[in-house]
């Protein structure tokens, strides 16, 4: 069960990630205000990838 709980919370992870990537101009203009959004959008395509790659590890190593 707890396998289970872990690598559904790794798919969450990978979900979120990929989210993150191909959507980080659309949520930069939605959410902050700023003034430079070049940023804000590398940013989470960064923090996507980071996230992506957590949640790989995460399904790969409980197995």
């Amino acid at each position: 069960m707890f396998q289970l709980i872990v690598k559904l919370l790794g798919l969450i992870m990978i979900l979120a990630g990929v989210i993150l990537i191909y959507d980080a101009r659309i949520i930069t203009k939605r959410f902050f205000g700023f003034g430079d959004q070049n940023e804000g959008a590398s940013g989470l395509k960064i923090l996507g990838f980071i996230l992506a790659i957590v949640g790989g590890l995460i399904i790969y190593f409980s197995m």
